[in-house]
């Protein structure tokens, strides 16, 4: 302790002066002052000639049931008076010279007595300290005798009137459930007084004005501490300096705390971030090297785990202190290459993706830091022992963490951060980890805060984990307060599927059942070649094998499997494969049961949510023929016998060396008229298709098409058909009731199914639906002479976009311009021909042209391959106005010109001439 010899200003001895900073105020009466020059050196001073009221205390701090001690009135003013004059500031005191085993004397605030305030007389004033009266009393206290009597005369603290039951603190030692206490503060800061320091990260905080006597332990962070053997207490490396860091800074002072969690439930410590006037303790603990990051409590932070990170960098960089002997570990992975993006097309159990990257290639990648449910997480769960083992079906919640990450992920634009790479150990191979973001949204964080995957945790000194890591940490923290998913306390259950996949057996008893229930929902759960797909059943529970019918498409090659030889794949069977892949790959789809074959798959067809027939894409795309069979509908055959003529002209695929029968290409050429011709007529729309095609009525033969409708119904009342009479074929003309209105209009049978239903298509209207049996009926004699009255037609100079989500966004801009109004008429000019369709330019009332309004607002582009003369000024008007579409960047050039890029990368059919 520093002194200072004062010179005598009379002919008495000297006193010595002492001078420190107030450290802590014990109570009204007693202080603990330490030296200016040393950092340890400490001295606890008694208030000479007074006495304050006691501070109440719990006997043995570390037990619950010690004998507590109430505070005498007045005790904590008393303190708190000389708390928030005293603590961190300068003081100077004379020490009673006749003080023998304790210090006692009087104290001042300043450097000087002559100057500085005589704390002694101010506590005495403020009526909060009674004078200890002498027999014989000195002048000084004469002095504090006469304070004491003017605090009486004016009712000042304790000499007030008031009940001294008003100012007993009602001390709050313990917490009965912990838990409860934290969430009744929601996060938000509260007043709190710093009462201990036990070590750099752990405090006891006396709040306000509840008087919980709390010990906190700051979240995320951990100082070093002190190690008890016995009766020895051992001090960490830099414990010591880290104390003495906060000590000067927070003990005493007034703070606000946030309480964030428990540490340890048993002991009652609780997790929090502690805030001073001048900032967060933790940060200023981090920078200064005192604090290491924790892992275990970082998820409970709320202020920003990101700070933190950052102030250990910057104290790892400095090499302060615990971070003396630090060495960079430098990523060799380039950094140009940790940055990709690409479209997901399969999720790999529960925390796995595969991704088609930009240049059109396939990357694995796992979720970094995270793991799937397993069935160590449930150790009092059981799984059933004659299930077969598939795990996506028998870990409680992993069928539900693939399903969130499917539903959310596939088909979308990703972007990946590579953190590390997991090198190859024993039988696992080399994993590639990564933090994927799908817009805003890190996806792991997502899944882990739906309690549908954990956080891995790591020793501290390894770096190898998610760039984003703490945002997980927090997100399972969210989860098990919520006790949602693997946290959850219930019993956890597993799914019920029957797998037929194997078992023709039970194939064989399924069939019925599927061939009846028509078109199902499905999700495609394996691709294994371009024509062979597992298939998941939601509403049956079952899991299939299902083959493509009528088409011959190419067999993948196969591994060599116990000494048997390897087989080479067929040609094209590759990109079959891919297409397949990228089409329907964890897709929902519809599925349509027909037969079976001798081994127990089942046979039939897979549509796409979006109306694309799997089988007519394959064929569409060159890598599949049409292979008719005796079950092979008419209405099938017909869209694939289509799609197959389309391949061979575009010589695509198999069909690249294709030559076609003898075709007079140069009398056609000859005889196509060298002007454009315009002949309009007049028509009204009646049904759009998937594919950009429309079906229209002839306005000229309307009063026609009137006059036998009210005719065939009129013969279907007088003469009413018997429900079930007529037997249905496919390719028949027949009459059927509309399900919107049921009345009778022409139809033509496409397929009949074996539940009782048929698929019909309303000759005069151009739609198609799926209806009873006993809803069919024959024509009558004589009402099939007229021509059907739907015309299917398509746009001339237009083709769609490569990407499905602009074309569906098209097909509902097409659908409002054409089919608003029921009554609309249009004008169509037949510009050339595709086949049996007739392509054409359509106009509205007002004369607008509906194909170039749908090229000038960015829903399709234009067809360049028509180099006829005598379309070429249309083609320069399209083109015009698609230039000033792409310039305003609209619908499917919001992100740019990049049609043809779209259509190669995600491996989408060509468009549609």
């Amino acid at each position: 302790m520093a002194a200072n010899t004062q010179k005598a200003q009379t002919t008495q001895q000297p006193q010595q002066l002492y001078r420190g900073i107030v450290k802590q105020v014990t109570s009204g009466d007693c202080v603990v002052i330490k030296s200016l020059g040393s950092k340890s050196l400490e001295k606890t001073l008694m208030l000479s000639g007074i006495n304050a009221p006691r501070l109440g205390r719990r006997v043995n701090p570390n037990s619950a049931d010690s004998v507590t001690e109430n505070d005498q009135p007045y005790a904590f003013e008393a303190r708190e008076f000389l708390r928030k004059k005293l603590v961190g500031k300068e003081v100077c005191f004379v020490r009673d010279a006749n003080a023998q085993n304790v210090d006692r004397g009087v104290l001042y605030l300043g450097r000087e007595p002559s100057t500085g305030e005589n704390i002694n007389e101010a506590i005495v004033s403020a009526g909060l300290a009674e004078v200890r009266r002498l027999n014989k009393p000195t002048e000084t206290e004469t002095l504090l005798v006469a304070l004491e009597d003017q605090a009486k005369a004016k009712n000042l603290g304790k000499w007030s009137k008031e009940a001294d039951t008003e100012h007993v603190r009602d001390i709050k030692y313990s917490l009965e459930n912990a838990s409860s206490f934290v969430d009744s503060f929601s996060q938000k800061p509260q007043d709190a007084i710093v009462e201990f320091v036990r070590d750099g990260s752990t405090y006891r905080l006396l709040l306000l004005p509840s008087y919980h006597l709390i010990s906190v332990q700051l979240s995320g962070v951990k100082c070093p501490g002190f190690k008890r053997e016995g009766d020895q207490e051992t001090a960490e490396p830099f414990a010591d300096e880290a104390k003495q860091f906060v000590e000067s800074r927070l003990l005493q002072r007034d703070v606000k705390v946030v309480l964030e969690g428990l540490s340890n439930k048993s002991s009652g410590i609780l997790l929090g971030t502690v805030l001073h006037p001048n900032g967060n303790i933790s940060e200023y603990l981090l920078k200064e090297g005192l604090a290491k990051c924790v892992d275990w409590s970082m998820g409970n932070v709320t202020s920003g785990t990101q700070r933190y990170r950052d102030a250990e960098k910057s104290a790892k960089l400095a090499k302060l202190r615990l971070w003396k002997n630090y060495t960079e570990n430098k990523s060799p992975a380039d950094e140009a290459n940790r940055k990709l993006s690409g479209k997901v097309v399969e999720i790999a159990n529960a925390d796995g993706l595969v991704i088609r990257l930009n240049d059109a290639s396939f990357k694995k990648v796992f979720l970094s830091s995270i793991r799937a449910p397993r069935l160590a997480d449930f150790p009092s769960f059981t799984p059933k022992a004659d299930k077969k083992g598939n795990q996506l079906y028998d870990v409680p919640y992993m069928f539900e963490a693939r399903e969130f990450l499917r539903k959310k992920l596939i088909g979308k634009k990703v972007n990946l951060t590579v953190d590390y790479v997991q090198p190859k150990s024993n039988d696992y191979p080399e994993k590639v980890c990564c933090t994927v973001m799908l817009g805003d949204t890190n996806v792991a964080e997502a899944l882990v805060s739906q309690g549908l995957a954990k956080v891995i945790r790591y020793k501290q000194e390894d770096n190898q984990r998610s760039s984003r890591y703490d945002d997980l940490l927090s997100a399972e923290t969210r989860a098990e307060k919520k006790k949602i998913g693997i946290h959850s306390a219930k019993e956890p259950v597993t799914m019920r599927v029957a797998d037929v996949s194997t078992d023709l057996n039970k194939a064989k008893q399924f069939l019925p059942f599927l061939q009846r229930s028509g078109k199902m929902d499905a999700v495609v759960e394996y691709v294994t070649s371009g024509s062979r797909f597992k298939l998941y059943l939601p509403k049956e529970t079952c899991i299939i094998t299902l083959l493509l019918s009528s088409i011959d498409c190419p067999r993948m090659g196969r591994t060599p499997v116990n000494g048997s030889s390897s087989t080479p794949s067929e040609e094209y069977a590759e990109e079959a494969y891919l297409y397949s892949k990228t089409h329907c790959m964890h897709h929902e789809v519809r599925v349509e049961v027909e037969s079976i074959d001798k081994v127990g798959n089942f046979i039939g067809q897979i549509t796409t949510l979006d109306g694309q027939n799997i089988a007519v894409g394959l064929v569409e795309q060159g890598f599949a023929a049409v292979y008719k069979t005796q079950s092979t509908s008419a209405a099938l055959f017909s869209l694939l016998n289509a799609a197959e003529l389309k391949a061979k002209e575009k010589h695509v695929a198999r069909w690249k060396n294709f030559v076609e029968e003898k075709v007079v290409r140069e009398e056609v050429e000859k005889n196509e008229p060298q002007e454009r011709v315009i002949n309009n007529k007049k028509v009204v729309i009646t049904e759009v298709t998937s594919d950009l095609h429309f079906y229209a009525q002839l306005v000229e033969n309307g009063p026609k098409l009137e006059q036998l409708t009210v005719q065939l119904r009129a013969e279907l009342a007088a003469r009413p058909p018997v429900p079930g009479a007529y037997s249905a074929k496919a390719g028949e003309l027949c009459v059927a009731k509309f399900s919107m209105d049921e009345e009778w209009y022409r139809a033509k049978v496409l397929s009949v199914q074996s539940n009782g239903t048929a698929t019909v298509f309303f000759i005069d209207y151009g739609n198609r639906e799926s209806t009873k049996l006993t809803n069919l009926a024959q024509i009558p004699a004589g009402f099939e002479a007229l021509p059907a009255q739907a015309h299917e037609y398509a746009l001339a100079m237009i083709q769609l976009s490569p990407d499905e989500d602009d074309n569906e966004i098209a097909l509902d801009q097409f659908r409002e311009l054409v089919l608003a109004d029921p009554e609309a008429e249009f004008s169509i000019n037949v510009e050339y021909k595709s086949g049996s369709v007739e392509l054409v330019s359509l106009y509205d009332v007002k004369n607008d042209d509906i194909g170039k309004r749908m090229v000038a607002e960015g829903y399709v582009t234009v067809d360049r391959s028509r180099k006829e003369r005598r379309l070429q000024k249309l083609v320069q008007d399209y083109n015009k106005v698609l230039a000033s579409a792409k310039a305003s960047h609209k619908n499917m050039w919001r992100y740019g010109d990049k049609e043809q890029d779209d259509a190669n990368e995600f491996g989408m059919s060509a468009p549609r001439k």
